[in-house]
């Protein structure tokens, strides 16, 4: 919470207790900004939230309260409005009290500063078989800023890739990759065996033939086939690697699915799920009955031929994530994988843990727009655009801020024509240039300095910034725990837009006057802290010039 709301709520509490003795043991207290700053500025509706608990109306509630609130030194003003809001006029000292506080914690401003939840978040887990797209991209990013900011909040958090090198893909991978060896050894191929067409899986095998010559023509298939696929899945997850490194996204523990198999974690989750009674088969099949917890049907997790379905690796891996301690699990998968979460869960819960713990964030579709038209193909490959070749094109801060700046599970249009702007039309461009202003401005006088208030502090738009700079610790306080990381993109935007409509008003330095200079840098001092972290935690760069 931020500082001011912080004391205000315990002003409310203490108020409470004093004037009605009821003691706030559910922190029922809220408080917010209001909109309009005729109605103060702060609000809260705990007369309304109290009406039925203390059978009485919101508004003889708030007005029996109204006084106890007028010999606090943090408070000026308060006004009771219908239908029972309680908004409060605040003493300038006490707003901008804050500004000490930023200057004195710097980039700790606004850091969890107590011990949260041990948290798993997997993302991206693209399967290593190809290059990553504009669907891995906006989960890449959403995913980075998210534990970025959870971190931040001082959550204990694990991120995770969860690697798909058993299964079919990668014995689809391993023929493509021999077939294309052979062509580039001038060989003929059977183009029917090459299940991936990619540029990609052409340039890797012909780097396995720079390496290793003929060699693998001249051992059985089924070792040339072995080889191709542990081959296949090492570079190509080393590409990935090296795009998500280009993106700013980085993982903690790559976790691979053939490690559950070679552990045993796959079998003993298998011989558990057949000694439960959720387990049938039918049609030469094994059954899970899903429908018990929800799901529209039952799942089969052993097909009639014997193999498995990827359910039950899937079971298994979230078992393995629960006995390494976590409390509780984000996973973070695309569109299609929607109605897996009522199977998922349902596993979970018949291997004796809580399914509530996992929390399912789905990556919606993502279309890559200029001018106006749905572009579906790379110009320069004629296949689909990969992150790599976004970046590039736009560059790496408009990329990611573009994917974190809408809600995760909405469509997104991603403007090419838009990203491509420097100006102010770009949001990404207008919030660097206002933190390299106020770099700039910084770099010409110095001279701001840390004290208990600053009391020349009065325009209206300077007490807009100083109430945005202290509601950051509550943004991120509140954005770690709903997962929304694209309301860090608006609090961000509004902290940039009301720079630049200030600092277009009015003169930051007066060499007339030096002590409302030294309090207005202070004042950019700890929204230049503010801006910075921020950017810092959607993985963009604060640039000091542009």
């Amino acid at each position: 919470m931020s500082e001011i709301s912080n004391k205000l709520i315990d002003i409310i509490k203490n108020v409470l207790k004093e004037k009605l003795d009821y003691e706030d043991k559910d922190n029922l207290v809220m408080i917010e900004i209001p909109k309009d700053k005729i109605h103060g500025d702060y609000s809260t509706n705990i007369a309304m939230r109290l009406a039925k608990i203390l059978h009485n109306s919101p508004i003889n509630i708030a007005n029996s309260l109204k006084d106890g609130f007028l010999n606090n030194s943090l408070i000026k003003e308060v006004e009771v409005v219908n239908p029972g809001f309680i908004n409060f006029f605040l003493n300038q000292g006490s707003l901008t009290s804050v500004i000490k506080k930023v200057l004195e914690k710097n980039e700790n401003y606004g850091r969890g500063s107590k011990k949260k939840g041990k948290i798993m978040v997997e993302y991206v887990s693209a399967n290593p078989t190809g290059d990553l797209h504009l669907g891995h991209a906006r989960g890449a990013a959403y995913g980075d800023a998210l534990t970025r900011i959870m971190k931040f909040a001082n959550y204990d958090v694990l991120r995770e890739y969860y690697v798909n090198d058993a299964g079919n893909q990668i014995n689809v991978l391993a023929n493509s990759l021999f077939e294309r060896y052979k062509e580039a050894l001038s060989l003929p191929i059977d183009l029917n065996k090459v299940g991936y067409q990619g540029e990609d899986v052409k340039i890797l095998a012909t780097k396995i033939k720079d390496e290793d010559g003929d060699k693998w023509l001249n051992v059985s298939e089924e070792e040339a086939l072995e080889h191709f696929k542990n081959i296949g899945i090492e570079l190509e997850l080393n590409k990935i690697k090296k795009d998500l490194d280009l993106y700013r996204v980085s993982f903690d523990h790559y976790q691979s699915e053939r490690e559950l198999y070679s552990s045993l974690k796959v079998e003993k989750t298998l011989e558990y799920l057949k000694k439960s009674p959720y387990c049938y088969e039918s049609e030469g099949a094994l059954w899970l009955k899903t429908t018990e917890f929800g799901d529209d049907k039952d799942r089969v997790l052993v097909k009639s031929d014997g193999s498995l379905t990827y359910l039950t690796p899937d079971i298994a891996y979230h078992k393995d994530k629960f006995d390494r301690g976590y409390d509780e699990l984000i996973d973070i998968l695309g569109a299609d994988h929607h109605g897996y979460i009522a199977r998922l869960k349902a596993g979970i819960k018949i291997m004796g843990n809580n399914p509530d713990a996992l929390k399912v964030l789905i990556v919606q579709i993502v279309r890559l727009m200029e001018n106006g038209e749905e572009v579906k193909m790379s110009k320069r490959t004629g296949n689909a655009v990969t992150i790599r070749e976004l970046c590039e094109d736009v560059g790496v801060d408009v990329a990611r801020y573009f994917f974190i700046s809408k809600p995760i599970d909405s469509h997104l249009d991603f403007d090419l024509s838009l990203a491509r702007k420097q100006s102010a039309d770009n949001p990404v461009y207008y919030i660097q240039y206002a933190y390299a202003r106020i770099s700039s401005i910084l770099s010409k006088d110095s001279s701001f300095i840390i004290k208990d208030e600053y009391p020349l502090l009065t325009n209206e738009k300077e007490i807009e910034i100083i109430k945005l700079i202290d509601s950051f610790p509550k943004e991120v306080e509140d954005i770690a725990l709903s997962k929304e990381v694209n309301k860090l993109c608006n609090y961000i935007y509004k902290l940039a837009q009301t720079f630049h409509s200030y600092y277009n008003e009015n003169r930051v330095i007066d060499e007339n006057n030096k002590e409302l200079t030294s309090e207005r840098l202070s004042l950019l001092k700890a929204l230049s802290i503010v801006l910075k972290t921020s950017l810092n935690l959607l993985g963009v760069e604060a640039k000091e010039k542009m």
